[in-house]
C-alpha cells in the first residue's frame, strides 16, 4: 500500500514539475513572437492607416449623390452703373445694382445680398453608381494589401528567425569544438611535457585551439547581428529563443494533406483580383461620365440696395439694407459635356488595360506558386530525410571520437590521427546545422505558398 502511494506522489510530482516546462516551451514559439509584431510593427499601421483612408474614400464618393448647396453673404458698397436683369452670380463674385437711367443722389452706394443655390443630380446614367462600386473596390484591395503584406511579414519574420537559431547553433557548434580542442591541448602539452611527444604536437594542438577560439568570435558576432534583426520586428529589448533553439535541430516531422496546395483566396492572389476589380470599376465609371446628366436646380436670392423707388440713391451704408427684393429659381437642366467623349474613351480604355494585366500577373502568379509549392514539398520530403541521416552521424562520429580520444589519451594513435576524426566530427556537426536551416527555411516558403503559417509558428 505504502509502495502504491509513493508511486502515485512520484507520478503527480513528475507531472507538476513537467508540465509548466512543457508550456514554456511551447510559450516561447516563433508563433508567440508573432502577436506582438502584428500589434506593434510600424509596416502594419501604415497598411491600417491605407484602409481607413479609402473607407474615407467611400463615405466621400457616396456622398456626391446628395444634394450639392452653393451659400453666399455679401455686403459691398461702390458705384451702382449696371443695366437691368436678373440673375444668380455664383459663390465668390459681387454684382452691382443699379440702371441705365441717370440717378440723383450720391455716386456710390451699399448693396446687400445672399443666395443659396441647390443642385441635385437626378440621373446620370449609372456613372455615380460605378464610381461608389470603385470605391468600394479601392476599399476591399485595400484590405487585400494589407492581408498580402501581413504574409509577407510572415515570412520575413520566419527568415529572421530561422537565421537567429541557425547563427546561434553555429556559435554553440564552434564552442563544442573550441572545448575538444581545448582538451586535446590540455591534453597533449602534459604528454609532451612528459616527454611522450614531440613539443610540435602542442603547437599544432594550440594553433587548432587558437583558430576555433577566431571561429567562435565570428559567430558571435553574426548571431548578435541576427538578434537585432530579429528585434526590429519584434519590438522589445530581448527574445527568449531558447526553447526554439532546441527545436531547430530536432524539428518535428510535418504531414502533408490536402490542405498543403494554393488556395484560390490566397491573398497575394487576392490582392490581384481586387485590384483588377478596381480597374474594370474605374474603367466603366469612366466610360459613362461621357453620358449626359439630368439636374435638378433650385436657388433663392436677397437683395438690398441704398437706390430708393424714386430713383434716390443715399451712400449710407445702413441704407444697403433696405429697398429689399427676393427672388427665386427653380428647373431641370441637362448637362452634356460633348468635347470629353474621345478623352475619356482613352481613360477607359487604360484603365481596361491595366485590368487586364492584373489578371495576366494574377495567372502568372498562381502558376508559378503551384510549380514552386510542388517542388518545395518534395525538397521536403527528401530533406526531412537528410536530417535523420546527419542526425545518426553526428551520434556516430561523436560516439567514434570518444574512442579515439581515449586511444589517443593511452599513446595508441598520433595527434594528427585524431584531429583528423575531430575534423570528420566537426564536418557532420555542420551538415547538421545546414539541413536543418533548409528544411525550416523550406517550411517557411512552403508556409508562404500556402498561406498557412500554422505549423511552423506551432513547432519552431
Amino acid at each position: 500500500m505504502i509502495k502504491h502511494i509513493i508511486a502515485a506522489a512520484v507520478w503527480w510530482l513528475a507531472i507538476a514539475v513537467a508540465f509548466p516546462l512543457y508550456a514554456q516551451q511551447k510559450e516561447h514559439t516563433l508563433g508567440s513572437l508573432w502577436s506582438k509584431v502584428e500589434e506593434n510593427y510600424p509596416g502594419v499601421g501604415v497598411k491600417t492607416s491605407a484602409i481607413d483612408a479609402a473607407r474615407f474614400n467611400q463615405r466621400a464618393v457616396k456622398s456626391h449623390m446628395l444634394p450639392q448647396v452653393n451659400a453666399q453673404a455679401q455686403s459691398t458698397y461702390g458705384t451702382y452703373e449696371g443695366s437691368a436683369g436678373a440673375f444668380f452670380p455664383q459663390a465668390g463674385f459681387f454684382n452691382v445694382s443699379g440702371s441705365a437711367v441717370p440717378l440723383d443722389g450720391s455716386t456710390t452706394a451699399a448693396n446687400t445680398f445672399g443666395s443659396a443655390i441647390v443642385q441635385w443630380e437626378l440621373f446620370s446614367f449609372g456613372r455615380r453608381r460605378k464610381q461608389n462600386e470603385a470605391a468600394d473596390a479601392l476599399y476591399h484591395r485595400s484590405v487585400s494589401e494589407k492581408d498580402a503584406y501581413l504574409l509577407g511579414l510572415k515570412k520575413t519574420l520566419s527568415e529572421r528567425y530561422i537565421a537567429l537559431l541557425y547563427n546561434d547553433a553555429k556559435l554553440h557548434w564552434t564552442e563544442r569544438n573550441a572545448e575538444r580542442l581545448d582538451d586535446i591541448r590540455q591534453i597533449t602539452s602534459g604528454l609532451s611535457a612528459s616527454g611522450l611527444i614531440p613539443a610540435a604536437d602542442s603547437l599544432l594542438a594550440s594553433s587548432s585551439y587558437v583558430q576555433a577560439m577566431g571561429e567562435r568570435d565570428k559567430w558571435t558576432g553574426f548571431r548578435q547581428a541576427a538578434y537585432f534583426k530579429v528585434l526590429e520586428l519584434y519590438g522589445d529589448d530581448t527574445v527568449d529563443y531558447i526553447a526554439s533553439a532546441i527545436r531547430f535541430g530536432h524539428p518535428a516531422p510535418q504531414a502533408f494533406n490536402e490542405l498543403n496546395r494554393i488556395h484560390p483566396r490566397h491573398p497575394i492572389l487576392d490582392a490581384l483580383d481586387k485590384q483588377s476589380d478596381y480597374y474594370t470599376l474605374s474603367g466603366e465609371a469612366q466610360k459613362k461620365a461621357s453620358l449626359p446628366s439630368l439636374n435638378l436646380l433650385g436657388g433663392y436670392a436677397y437683395r438690398g440696395t441704398g437706390i430708393g423707388p424714386n430713383g434716390r440713391v443715399s451712400g449710407a451704408w445702413r441704407d444697403g439694407f433696405r429697398n429689399t427684393t427676393h427672388n427665386f429659381l427653380a428647373g431641370i437642366g441637362f448637362t452634356w459635356n460633348l468635347t470629353s467623349l474621345h478623352t475619356n474613351r482613352m481613360k477607359s480604355g487604360q484603365l481596361f488595360k491595366e485590368a487586364e494585366s492584373a489578371q495576366f500577373r494574377r495567372s502568372q502568379y498562381e502558376q508559378a506558386m503551384r510549380a514552386d509549392l510542388s517542388a518545395s514539398q518534395a525538397k521536403i520530403t527528401e530533406q526531412s530525410e537528410q536530417l535523420q541521416k546527419t542526425r545518426l552521424a553526428v551520434q556516430q562520429s561523436q560516439d567514434a571520437y570518444d574512442m579515439y580520444l581515449a586511444r589517443y589519451k593511452s599513446g595508441l594513435i598520433t595527434l594528427s590521427e585524431l584531429l583528423q576524426i575531430r575534423t570528420l566530427l566537426e564536418q557532420a556537426e555542420n551538415a547538421h546545422i545546414e539541413a536543418s536551416r533548409e528544411y525550416w527555411a523550406l517550411l517557411a516558403y512552403e508556409a508562404e505558398l500556402t498561406a498557412d503559417f500554422g505549423f511552423l509558428f506551432s513547432n519552431l
